[in-house]
């Protein structure tokens, strides 16, 4: 993955996130063409075509917007994952997006696709990813289900140096604060969890800096100690 990355922990296709979104744009080398951006609410494929169509509605008009050639990629179970018409869009555009919805069924109908090898080609090739909520949460170590009891973890793309990635952080806090002391109890060592709040991101390179965009705050948090970093601070993610 050579492009940028943004990690949303809530608000994709929301005017909130137009500086965000701006930035992703900008920093791609397209000799004046305008971006090819492929919006996915993949996550959101077992909530109904309602849902699905919404996704893709705001997606086109928010990119529209920004004056990018946006194109909604209906993937919404493992078949339409490996439907080469799509992979073949996906690989490509200029910005990979993946709204939200249920992390670990975008993990299982993305793993070995046709899509998410097109996605690795574009990003191969420098296009930016964008991941809101689930769509951030497939890039770590690990995907934790804060729905079952115990919160147990399934293994996923592993892309991040963090075990995992919460997003909704200043809600869950208030929702489920057992799920911090969870996933506190599992670290050992230098290994951290990433908490990125609402409507905030965290935009990056691999093998680059990161910094903290939006209203709220991005934790690296240890088993013993939490590090906050508002807008514009620039966070030490590789460990």
């Amino acid at each position: 993955m050579n492009g940028q990355i943004a990690l949303l922990g809530s608000g994709e296709y929301l005017p909130v996130m137009e500086p965000i979104d701006r930035t992703l744009l900008d920093c791609l080398h397209l000799n004046g063409r305008k971006p090819r951006v492929v919006c996915l609410p993949t996550a959101a494929g077992t909530e109904g075509d309602a849902s699905v169509d919404r996704w893709i509605s705001m997606g086109l008009s928010h990119f529209q917007r920004l004056g990018a050639d946006v194109n909604g990629v209906r993937i919404t179970n493992r078949d339409e994952a490996d439907d080469p018409l799509w992979a073949e869009m996906i690989a490509e555009a200029d910005l990979v997006y993946f709204s939200g919805g249920n992390p670990l069924y975008l993990y299982q109908t993305l793993a070995g696709s046709k899509a998410w090898d097109a996605a690795g080609q574009a990003w191969g090739r420098g296009a930016a990813y964008a991941g809101c909520s689930a769509g951030a949460m497939i890039l770590a170590r690990y995907v934790p289900d804060i729905r079952s009891i115990g919160m147990k973890q399934i293994p996923a793309f592993g892309k991040l140096p963090a075990e995992s990635v919460i997003p909704h952080f200043d809600r869950m806090k208030l929702w489920r604060p057992m799920i911090l002391t969870t996933a506190r109890r599992r670290l050992s060592g230098d290994q951290f969890v990433l908490g990125i709040d609402e409507e905030t991101a965290l935009v990056g390179r691999l093998d680059g800096e990161w910094q903290v965009m939006g209203r709220g705050k991005v934790y690296i948090i240890k088993k013993r100690e939490e590090s906050a970093f508002s807008d514009g601070q620039i966070v030490p993610l590789a460990q």
